[in-house]
């Protein structure tokens, strides 16, 4: 299956899930809302109109399914799979908004000190809210990995748990208030409501935008890209391994690809793309690969790198040397490149500097280090 193929079945199973969310969502909304303003209880109505929100939410998804299964075009030539993060983001802020009206209603009923009233019928209805919306949490993580991931859909999965504390709030702020004594029991479950709303919808918008500002990929993948590309006929190592994502199923990939440096350019860049093709095949990755030539009868560069290796060991965490070559000229000169992981604290001149002296003191050679970050 190609990927026009892909994202349309993920398009058409997104769509089916939106589709149902938007039902049962329409539906608790209109028995809790209806109940929340026959018997004036500011907790079920803010429940409600949570649940309201959920369906704007659903048809936003629905959108964007739609809009990421468009193939690419001349203004889009890596497609618009990404619309789904831009769709995460619209809905976690319809959450806020919502949120933040709640949030106002509820303190006025607190102020007021109305105690609240209910049948019956309310509890069967916030009851029959509980047990849909847990089973929506399980339907729509269901969905999402039926797609392979999808963040609207996750997104929605989480907020149904989230309406199910809601809905529980809810029932425990009428009971309380209309067996405890406590009139603004209602109210306060309202502002727990509320709170708990706003909450989920600063998560929905932190984790779309990182995505759309271009977050680190799982490293789960890009290990798994690792061992694909280390599979491959002739190759000696790799590094600078990158992993960029356009959307849920649309990822690129950059690889600098260590292979024997006597080996012909032609039979190099042949192989190369026979890798790429591998990679493409099993992990749906669209990969540039950059060939490194390592010059395997070079004894004393060899030696040199194994020593450099050794006593670099521990110097920083995660601390990654690769690239190297032994330039021979009036004095020799070796050259390679270090990567650190962004959470290390040494500045790059630091390291560089420590790398160098290191070399320094292996005999008399020059150093040019490279130091980069990933």
């Amino acid at each position: 299956m190609d990927l026009s193929e892909k994202t349309a079945a993920r398009a058409k199973k997104g769509t089916f899930a939106s589709i149902v969310g938007m039902a049962l969502n329409l539906l608790l909304a209109a028995a809790k809302i209806a109940v929340g303003l026959i018997f004036s209880l500011v907790s079920v109505l803010a429940d409600g109109i949570n649940n309201l929100s959920d369906c704007g939410s659903s048809a936003v998804s629905l959108v964007s399914f739609r809009i990421a299964a468009k193939p690419a075009d001349k203004e889009h030539p890596f497609g618009h799979q990404r619309a789904e993060y831009v769709a995460s983001m619209i809905i976690g802020c319809i959450i806020l908004a919502l949120a933040v009206e709640l949030l106002r209603e509820s303190i006025d009923t607190v102020l007021s000190g109305v105690p609240a009233e209910a049948s019956p019928v309310v509890f069967a209805v916030l009851g029959a809210a509980v047990a849909v919306k847990a089973g929506m949490y399980f339907f729509y993580r269901a969905a999402s990995r039926a797609m392979g991931g999808s963040d609207p859909l996750l997104s929605a999965a989480k907020d149904s748990a989230c309406d199910c504390f809601a809905t529980l709030a809810a029932i425990l702020g009428t009971l309380i208030s209309m067996y405890g004594d406590i009139p603004s029991a209602d109210g306060w479950a309202g502002i727990l409501v509320a709170l708990f709303i706003m909450w989920q919808g600063v998560g929905v918008l932190k984790e779309a935008g990182s995505k759309l500002l271009g977050q680190a990929p799982d490293r789960t993948q890009i290990d798994d890209l690792r061992a694909c590309i280390l599979k491959g006929e002739g190759v000696l190592g790799v590094h600078d391994v990158r992993l960029f994502s356009y959307g849920p199923q649309h990822l690129f990939a950059t690889a600098h690809v260590e292979r024997d440096a006597s080996e012909p350019a032609l039979l190099s860049h042949a192989a190369l793309d026979h890798l790429e093709r591998e990679v493409r095949e099993e992990l749906g990755i669209d990969l540039t690969s950059h060939l490194d030539p390592v010059d395997l009868n070079d004894e004393e560069a060899q030696a040199l790198e194994h020593e450099v290796r050794e006593k670099a060991q521990g110097l920083y965490e995660g601390l990654d040397l690769h690239d190297f070559r032994l330039v021979r000229g009036a004095k020799k000169t070796l050259v390679f490149e270090a990567a650190v992981p962004f959470d290390c604290k040494a500045k790059e001149k630091d390291i560089s500097a420590r790398l160098t002296k290191l070399v320094k003191g292996l005999g008399d050679f020059e150093c040019s280090v490279w130091v980069e970050r990933e």
